[in-house]
């Protein structure tokens, strides 16, 4: 990899790494102050939603070949996340992952940071995706048929967006075991690397 997009990838998930960690100080100071949730999103929303907009580049850094991640999957998960924060949580109201892709470009990746990365998606992950996205999206339903959220979009559709979201309801979780699988493969990959190497 040349020197100038290694140095934009090291820039780039550094950036990322700590707009979340910020993200999460935030959240972490509205539950100390308040002892609740709820204003969580009030803290951290913008820079949240900010952050995982910008975050369609790793979409655009596989396409053009500048990480081997591809597109499909990298699309499908910006896509999902995306969707949930702006067209549901918005409406209503990742720091181990990006510190261990800025210490891999900058050539150094201690293990605990790489084990991390590859291990902690294993709870995580369905947690964010049942707890956090179906949940939430779930309990938006009544509101967003109560006030037709979008309907001047949906209107060329012969669907309205409650339907599509009762549809991506069902849908979500085949695509995210999908995602899930293909993150245990990556995680048997770069760790099983890791440990092949320690034995020779």
């Amino acid at each position: 990899m040349s020197r100038p997009s290694n140095f934009y990838l090291i820039a780039y998930n550094s950036l990322q790494a700590l707009g979340w960690a910020v993200s999460l100080s935030r959240i972490l100071n509205s539950f100390v102050s308040t002892k609740s949730l709820n204003g969580a999103y009030t803290f951290a929303g913008d820079l949240i939603c900010f952050l995982q907009t910008l975050s369609f580049m790793e979409v655009l850094h596989g396409a053009i070949g500048l990480v081997p991640s591809g597109v499909l999957l990298p699309l499908m998960q910006w896509g999902g996340r995306t969707h949930f924060l702006l067209a549901i949580v918005r409406r209503l109201d990742e720091i181990i992952r990006y510190s261990h892709y800025a210490s891999n470009c900058a050539g150094f990746s201690p293990f605990w940071i790489t084990y991390l990365r590859y291990t902690a998606f294993i709870v995580l992950y369905p947690l964010g995706m049942a707890i956090g996205e179906m949940w939430i999206m779930y309990q938006a339903l009544p509101l967003i048929k109560e006030k037709n959220l979008y309907a001047d979009f949906f209107n060329r559709f012969p669907f309205n967006y409650y339907s599509f979201v009762m549809a991506v309801l069902v849908c979500y979780p085949f695509l995210w075991l999908k995602l899930y699988l293909h993150l245990f493969k990556q995680r048997r990959s770069k760790l099983g690397k890791r440990h092949s190497k320690k034995k020779n």
